[in-house]
């Protein structure tokens, strides 16, 4: 019986990598990597940085060295609250309802900005026109409304701030170094010393 169970997983992990993804309008490195059954649309991803499986991405600046787990939603549109309706049959977008009974002017998002060495959990939801800051992590499940400053680490619905990375002065230091910049070379060169933030910065400076 384990046998059959084994080739049971074989196959259904074989089958999740076969799903295809949606990627239009976008810009990807080409040492970055975008999961099977993914959308990836009108957004930028650079060295580095992956997108897990069955994720949507829109309208999205994502910077490098990023982790993004499974099942995430980043950049989704809003509707107009403070009118009569949300529904979009009263803008002039292109929805997926055909009725038009006016076309008034309605922007459904804005661009989602996300820095360097971010995380991101599992099944995270990001509202269109935030910003993540350079080394935050985002908890599994959280659903962001607002910005997060760097290296700050937030978690729940809505998403608050649990803790700081690192002390202040430590941080600082990360973002001034600006290592996600740093060549393949330079980085390998300093890549032993990557478990202990402060000897890194220092051997950066060496």
């Amino acid at each position: 019986m384990k046998y059959f169970w084994m080739l049971e997983y074989l196959v259904c992990k074989a089958l999740k990598k076969l799903r295809p993804r949606a990627i239009r309008g976008s810009s990807v490195h080409k040492g970055s990597s975008i999961g099977p059954g993914s959308e990836f649309l009108s957004s930028e991803m650079d060295r580095n940085s992956y997108l897990g499986v069955s994720c949507r991405v829109v309208d999205t600046k994502i910077g490098s060295f990023c982790s993004i787990a499974n099942d995430c939603c980043i950049g989704l549109d809003t509707h107009s609250i403070d009118w009569v309706s949300t529904s979009p049959v009263f803008n002039k977008n292109r929805e997926q309802i055909k009725t038009k009974y006016s076309k008034h002017e309605f922007k459904t998002r804005t661009v989602v900005s996300i820095g360097n060495d971010v995380w991101i959990g599992e099944k995270v939801v990001i509202k269109s026109g935030v910003t993540i800051g350079t080394g935050a992590i985002i908890g599994a499940g959280s659903v962001v409304t607002k910005d997060v400053p760097p290296y700050e680490i937030w978690g729940g619905v809505p998403a608050k701030c649990i803790r700081q990375r690192f002390p202040a002065e430590l941080a600082e230091g990360l973002l001034k170094s600006r290592w996600w910049e740093l060549s393949d070379e330079e980085l390998t060169r300093v890549a032993p010393f990557v478990k202990d933030p402060a000897v890194f910065l220092r051997k950066l400076n060496e």
